[in-house]
């Protein structure tokens, strides 16, 4: 696997996440949370950044003219143009002790919203549900909500509180995205190195999740079996996007956070982002519904 992982961006992040790539315009976002900066990087290779005033994490398109943020106050209305931020739907606005965390749309336009502490207050956090303007909790007491991810067909979602290390997955309803039934557990990674970050789903509902805190993004099978392991340059990997003009390629953030100045200095690409050069079958992500 030697050769396949190189940078794409150079811009480091103290926390690098949520990358989402928009095939219209071939454009990557994703962010640096505790910095409050929104990454944009074009055809041209070039990164710009967006100042948004508040830590945010994901980002979703509604149409050609605007996009969903989520942030530390909840879901906001962004016009592409402007770069202007408009919320939309509040979600823990009134607490200002949590913020934004992981985010996937399902492919029906329903959007799964992660929650928690800015200070990693264990069970301090959330995973949401917003679909059409309406909002609900799906699951609270969540310290480090993670990989959230769906089926293609929209039948199956995953996630996982990062902290307890049990990545679960849970029968969905493709036409809401709602949870049918009680998650199941689809892997225990209590006994492994790292800790279970993002994930994306591809074509053959195979699970690609990025390990922070051991240099790898592995494969999960649909049932559970790890399938492949793709050794990163960085500890900590973060989230992984599938980009391209096929979705055939993964784009993978990540982190300097929480490293002494010894760790960082062992670890010097920390908070750029990827290219993993390696033929996935991914997908686009959907528009979501507001």
């Amino acid at each position: 696997m030697t050769g396949i992982v190189s940078v794409l961006s150079d811009h480091v992040c103290e926390l690098g996440e949520g990358p989402s790539y928009d095939p219209t315009t071939g454009k990557l976002f994703w962010f640096n949370i505790v910095h409050g900066q929104l990454l944009e990087r074009g055809r041209s290779g070039a990164t710009k950044v967006h100042d948004l005033g508040q830590m945010a994490s994901a980002i979703a398109i509604v149409d050609d003219k605007r996009q969903l943020v989520f942030t530390e106050t909840g879901l906001h209305l962004r016009d592409i143009a402007t770069g202007k931020l408009t919320l939309h739907t509040p979600i823990e606005a009134e607490n200002g002790s949590t913020r934004s965390n992981d985010a996937r749309v399902h492919p029906c336009g329903a959007f799964w919203l992660g929650t928690m502490s800015k200070t990693h207050e264990k069970k301090a956090g959330a995973i949401y549900w917003f679909f059409k303007g309406e909002l609900r909790k799906l699951y609270d007491g969540i310290t480090v909500p993670n990989s959230i991810a769906f089926s293609e067909d929209g039948a199956v979602a995953y996630y996982v509180d990062s902290e307890e290390k049990l990545l679960m997955r849970v029968d969905c309803d493709p036409a809401t995205g709602l949870p049918l039934g009680e998650p199941k557990l689809f892997g225990d990674h209590r006994q492994s190195v790292g800790y279970v970050d993002g994930s994306v789903v591809d074509r053959d509902g195979i699970l690609w999740n990025a390990c922070w805190g051991a240099s790898t993004v592995n494969a999960f099978a649909p049932d559970g079996k790890l399938v492949r392991s793709i050794p990163m340059p960085v500890s900590q990997p973060s989230c992984p996007a599938f980009i391209g003009a096929e979705a055939d390629r993964l784009a993978v953030t990540s982190a300097w956070a929480d490293q002494n100045e010894a760790q960082r200095a062992a670890d010097p690409d920390a908070g750029k982002t990827f290219l993993i050069d390696f033929p996935v079958r991914g997908r686009f992500e959907p528009r979501v519904l507001i």
